[in-house]
């Protein structure tokens, strides 16, 4: 049977950008190769961490929403443990209610986005009109 999952990782903030991708790509891979359906996924970049994780206080975090069976998550889950770039990991089961409310902030990102892009859209400049009385 199908589920519905999220997934948060935290990677190492040691990491290039280009490293970061590498290792977000090859996670994406082992959903993918497992037959999983990615429905959504999320790059929160580097945040500070509450608390102190193998004494670094920040982390790459990136967010997977998928669809898959149960097994499917304990293979990402052993890779993420075989990772060494991953310092912590969450997955958790989704209900009717968090799929609902996901899908809400997915959909309010998109306006958001689409609204900034107008309002950042230059504005064609009128002439001015002639003011001088003669």
């Amino acid at each position: 049977m199908l589920n519905h999952y999220e997934t948060v990782f935290i990677m190492t903030p040691v990491l290039s950008e280009e490293q970061m991708k590498e290792t977000v790509k090859k996670f994406e891979n082992v959903l993918l190769d497992k037959g999983a359906e990615i429905v959504h996924q999320e790059n929160w970049g580097l945040r500070k961490l509450e608390y102190p994780i193998a004494k670094k206080t920040s982390g790459f975090y990136h967010l997977f929403e998928f669809v898959a069976e149960g097994s499917v998550v304990k293979e990402l889950e052993l890779q993420y443990r075989r990772d060494e770039k991953v310092m912590r990991y969450l997955t958790v089961s989704m209900d009717k209610h968090a799929i609902a409310y996901a899908e809400k902030r997915r959909n309010l990102r998109k306006e958001r986005a689409a609204v900034a892009e107008t309002e950042a859209a230059p504005v064609a400049e009128q002439p001015a009109e002639n003011t001088n009385n003669e």
